[in-house]
């Protein structure tokens, strides 16, 4: 079935909708040009996870981290959202609430607009204490690994490293939030880590209705309630165009 035929369908289960939550993973970044951990080119591709996203790898390198996580920013800052950032930022002038849930660590979401974002793995953006958690600045002329200016303590990424716990404050908000809403899109994601991963499948045991954006076949497939197989630079504003439309008549 093509997807303008899919969206026409959704057509009278999007009329009844009031709060929706967007999911979003790797692949819509990458349409971005930023590199994903698990395509064949990406940068989990070239260092091995466990040599530097944990805090034993940070402890017995720190440097050696610090420079890998530099070069993921310097990746980041040069990349900008794409259309279907944009379009998940329209979908809020169309629904009551729109909850942006992501596992990225980019910042995108955030600078193309998105006002209510939920950020699981942390951000390459902000920076704490590895002592006393404070957080810290990074000014753009630094080099090497900070300290912290209260304790001492070396300065860490605020990404969510292997072995790490989601913030809790972070999670409870995104699965309310999944409790709450009446749609839920799972857009540019391989649902295979969890606790996230979890996310869509909580929907569809409380029967949200579950849609999947997405290039590839993933484990939630054969699950969604809708599948729109594609990008999502192409499929989201096509779904926020039909959405229009139909507020228009």
């Amino acid at each position: 079935m093509l997807i303008a035929d899919k969206l026409r369908e959704l057509r009278h289960i999007l009329s009844e909708v009031n709060h929706v939550v967007v999911f979003t993973g790797a692949g819509i970044s990458a349409e971005s040009g930023v590199p994903t951990f698990r395509s064949p080119d990406g940068i989990w591709a070239k260092f091995k996870p466990e040599e530097l996203a944990n805090i034993n790898a940070f402890m017995a390198n720190p440097q050696r981290v610090w420079e890998w996580y530099e070069h993921r920013r310097t990746v980041v800052d040069q990349a900008t959202p794409n259309p279907g950032h944009y379009a998940i930022v329209a979908l809020e002038s169309l629904f009551d609430r729109v909850d942006v849930i992501t596992q990225n660590v980019d910042g995108l979401h955030a600078r193309a607009g998105s006002r209510r974002i939920h950020e699981l793995h942390g951000s390459l953006h902000a920076h704490r204490c590895l002592e006393c958690s404070t957080p810290y600045d990074l000014a753009a002329t630094e080099e090497g690994v900070p300290h912290c200016p209260s304790c001492g303590g070396l300065i860490r990424p605020g990404v969510v490293w292997f072995g790490e716990d989601l913030p809790q404050d972070v999670w409870q908000r995104a699965e309310t939030s999944t409790r709450e809403c009446d749609l839920f899109l799972s857009v540019g994601t391989s649902t295979v880590v969890y606790p996230a991963a979890q996310l869509p499948f909580l929907a569809l045991s409380l029967g949200k209705h579950v849609i999947e954006v997405n290039p590839e076949a993933t484990d939630l497939t054969r699950h969604a309630d809708t599948v729109l197989q594609g990008a999502a630079g192409e499929i989201l504003p096509e779904l926020v165009a039909t959405i229009r439309s139909d507020r228009s008549k």
